[in-house]
């Protein structure tokens, strides 16, 4: 989090949206679009980046555009960015698209009206999990492995993250899978990860449990009580277990709520939304 903040976020604050599609990284083989949701004012703003879900093989950065504008209108830039998908590109790709996308962000932070030093992530599901070990590594030299033309000195820190509905513990939600019949996600998780070693060394739970992590920014987690596939002992534990080794953390419950839920309208998701702006606020007031 930023000590000295000349940035603020007005959650109160309601600025008109424009979209622009860009292309932060292509190759011969492959292209990574991301969608910019950009307040129409002069800035500069924070900015965030968020990561979409999909079990690691499916969804597209579109799906919570509800969101992404959500947050954007109230003052923020906010970057839904593309990733390479299981099974053709198993772990850790997502992370590694991940952390290039902070750090070509911070690179063209003047392009957008972006302050470079107050940028957050953000993470749905599976987007989520990749996002926080993304954020607790942010200068891992694998994570940090696809070069930016004049990003030296650049890295994929973020100040805060907001995780949505997120895989916490993949090896541990793996066996729930299992136990539940959940051959869609056993699937997926298996064309990720390979095997359960790497469920268990690419674990956000596993990595703070062992002290591994570089950095921990504060976080907070929004999860329905209703959703079957993430289920509720998990934030739980993960909360107890960030709080233990000294990180700040938060955990907002949304009754009867499903999985994805603030995706659709819903005073549920409407509330969702406050909190995430309110969050983001408390990390950029003085």
């Amino acid at each position: 989090m930023a000590t000295q903040s000349k940035i603020t976020y007005d959650p109160t604050a309601r600025y008109e949206v424009e979209q622009i599609e860009i292309v932060i990284w292509e190759d011969d083989r492959i292209s990574l679009p991301a969608t910019i949701f950009k307040p129409k004012a002069d800035g500069p703003f924070p900015a965030l980046i968020r990561t979409h879900g999909g079990a690691w093989n499916i969804g597209d950065r579109q799906g919570k555009a509800r969101v992404d504008h959500g947050l954007a209108e109230c003052g923020m830039v906010v970057v839904a960015m593309e990733h390479r998908r299981a099974p053709d590109y198993p772990y850790p790709a997502q992370v590694l698209d991940t952390n290039y996308a902070v750090r070509w962000l911070k690179l063209h932070a003047a392009e957008y009206a972006i302050d470079p030093d107050y940028v957050g992530g953000a993470g749905d599901s599976s987007g989520g999990h990749t996002m926080l070990l993304n954020a607790f590594f942010p200068t891992d030299p694998t994570y940090g492995s696809i070069p930016l033309e004049g990003g030296a000195g650049l890295d994929g820190s973020v100040d805060y993250v907001i995780a949505m509905w997120t895989v916490l513990d993949s090896y541990t939600r793996y066996w729930y899978a299992m136990d539940h019949g959940r051959e869609d996600i056993v699937e997926h998780t298996d064309n990720y990860f390979a095997d359960t070693g790497q469920m268990k060394l690419a674990n956000p739970q596993m990595v703070i449990e062992r002290g591994e992590q570089q950095a921990m920014p504060p976080v907070i987690i929004i999860q329905g009580d209703s959703d079957d596939n993430i289920p509720n002992y998990l934030p739980l534990m993960f909360m107890d277990t960030y709080q233990a080794a000294g990180g700040d953390i938060r955990l907002e419950w949304f009754p009867g709520m499903p999985h994805s839920f603030a995706a659709n309208e819903g005073a549920e998701s409407d509330r969702a939304l406050e909190v995430m702006r309110r969050f983001v606020a408390d990390q950029y007031s003085s």
